[in-house]
């Protein structure tokens, strides 16, 4: 007699059903927890931005002007770090409450590039005020400054929360077709952006050079909760400092959205619906409140 055959083993449908289940929850599970990954950084951006406002502003109630730009002798009577030396000329700390950095006309009022009232704005509020966290005195009179890293930026100015290499920077003025003719002056505002190198001692060409370090769908979500969700309109614009010479540019645009842009000009309105707003295209200033 020949032995009866072994039944074949294998998985019923109600145990593939449950592998299947399984599977699905997992993966759910990790794009989810890519969304809360990413809504904390959009989180923990804006609380940096507004804690920095506050934090001007409360400079500005002890002390009686903006951080950076406080005069040389408010600086003596507070006893603040006298180095590099607030001269009172333009750029020096002249107290006319814009964070001086590049001179019209293209030129440099101070030795070092980034150059005075917008390097003196982070020791003021750091090693001179503990307002904020960290401490930011490393600019040496008479020193070109190559900050073109996140690690070498990190000593003048603070990483942004958002993180990928983005920093926090400050400037003063308008970007060209927003909302007033290019002088060189205008408003304060903080710049949320990656820091480039534009060659050799990179930021002793004025401003701070800097280039796009946010997605569409970041820059479009910091927006829309801080302000009014347009890149163009209110006190978060798409712009940032986008060379030498410290003028302010859009950042990436044209009549009609694509994967490497960050807005169009047509609708005023961000790219969030080319690949999933997950282009690298846009940086963002947000004035000062």
């Amino acid at each position: 007699m020949h032995p009866a055959p072994r039944a074949q083993q294998g998985f019923t449908l109600i145990e593939l059903s449950i592998v299947l289940v399984i599977i699905g929850l997992i993966v759910g599970g990790v794009l989810v927890g890519q969304d809360l990954i990413r809504a904390a950084a959009v989180r923990a951006q804006i609380s940096q931005i507004e804690k920095y406002n506050t934090a001007v502003n409360t400079f500005y109630g002890k002390f009686g002007a903006l951080p950076g730009d406080i005069p040389a002798a408010l600086v003596t009577e507070f006893g603040f770090t006298a180095t590099p030396v607030r001269a009172g000329t333009k750029g020096h700390g002249d107290g006319n409450g814009e964070l001086d950095g590049f001179g019209p006309g293209g030129v440099d009022p101070y030795s070092w590039g980034e150059s005075g009232e917008t390097f003196f704005f982070w020791e003021d509020l750091s090693a001179n005020s503990s307002l904020i966290d960290g401490t930011f005195n490393s600019a040496v009179d008479g020193v070109d400054t190559n900050c073109s890293t996140l690690a070498a930026c990190s000593v003048y100015m603070p990483p942004a929360k958002v993180g990928s290499s983005n920093s926090i920077y400050v400037y003063s003025g308008y970007a060209e077709g927003c909302c007033a003719a290019v002088t060189g002056i205008g408003p304060n505002f903080f710049g949320l952006s990656v820091i480039s190198s534009i060659g050799g001692d990179n930021v002793d060409y004025g401003g701070t050079p800097s280039a796009p370090g946010l997605t569409v769908a970041q820059a479009f979500s910091i927006d829309k909760k801080m302000d009014d969700g347009m890149p163009t309109t209110g006190n978060v614009l798409a712009q940032y400092l986008g060379g030498g010479g410290g003028t302010p540019s859009w950042s990436p645009n044209a009549a009609s959205p694509s994967s490497s842009t960050c807005f169009d000009t047509t609708s005023h309105q961000y790219s969030v619906a080319q690949n999933n707003g997950n282009g690298v295209n846009c940086a963002l200033s947000f004035q000062f409140q």
